[in-house]
């Protein structure tokens, strides 16, 4: 089976949410100022000022909105997503701002494939931020990507922190959400009004603006990131320690690291070490 059909066949199965519908969604919203916020993250959890040079896997590209920071950064870029919606986003950003560069490539992939994977080669920086946990198999696709790095490169990673039985019941509630048209319905019905009302509360309380803020983060959109979150299905989760004492096995190291103490992702940016192939 291509992957186009078996994203289709989850999709139809309940089994997936179609992250490129939201993804085509927040491209509407894409400016200049998103590009810059997320260029700057990129600069700051990798700890750099150019990618001048690097070669730069996005795995799960989504939006392709670090593709494009990681290009006008300058790197040669590799950009794949098993969502053909995810696909087609990246595609047109590249549309937009590259479309006669031969160093940026577009396509569509699992990362659960791993003949695909080593056709690919390996990469100064290996970019994943929220992708791996929506795979069905996140510890195989970990495993997977740590074989794409060149020695003394980078893996970028984001994960859903493991929250013990509050991440059992969002798995719940993102499984109805994907069940089908009822089931998102009632799931946007219930959250997304619970969510503005904290976000508004949150800007009364602080006087500030939450959503602004939340835009100069990474440059992402808070609506886009709530639905995110609410159909964000296969889900898994781990607790920090897992993930530095997996990639440890694995000959990494940690150079850059964001904890969450609650519901949302961990960042991990690992060095792989000289020596590791």
């Amino acid at each position: 089976m291509t992957s186009d059909a078996q994203f289709h066949d989850e999709v139809r199965r309940g089994e997936r949410f179609t992250f490129g519908s939201n993804w085509a969604s927040f491209l509407e919203t894409l400016d200049d100022s998103r590009i810059a916020q997320a260029e700057q993250s990129l600069k700051e959890m990798l700890r750099v000022d150019t990618l001048e040079g690097r070669r730069f896997l996005d795995a799960g590209s989504g939006s392709g909105l670090f593709s494009l920071a990681a290009k006008r950064l300058g790197a040669s870029v590799v950009s794949f997503d098993f969502d053909p919606q995810s696909v087609a986003c990246t595609a047109e950003l590249r549309r937009r701002y590259f479309a006669d560069s031969p160093s940026w490539t577009v396509q569509q992939a699992s990362v659960l494939d791993r003949e695909f994977l080593k056709s690919l080669g390996t990469f100064d920086v290996v970019y994943s931020w929220g992708v791996l946990h929506h795979t069905g198999r996140m510890w195989d696709a970990l495993a997977n990507v740590a074989d794409l790095v060149n020695p003394a490169g980078r893996l970028f990673i984001a994960l859903y922190n493991d929250e013990g039985f509050k991440s059992r019941v969002w798995t719940r509630i993102k499984k109805l959400y994907c069940s089908g048209p009822v089931g998102r319905a009632l799931v946007k019905l219930m959250f997304i009004p619970l969510f503005a009302g904290v976000a508004v509360l949150k800007c009364v309380t602080t006087r500030s603006n939450y959503f602004a803020d939340y835009k100069r983060r990474r440059g992402m959109s808070v609506y886009h990131d709530w639905i995110d979150w609410l159909g964000g299905y296969p889900f898994e989760v781990a607790r920090p320690e897992e993930i530095l004492e997996f990639y440890r096995d694995r000959g990494y190291t940690l150079d850059n690291l964001r904890t969450t103490n609650r519901l949302g992702c961990n960042q991990f940016v690992l060095i792989r070490s000289v020596g590791q192939s």
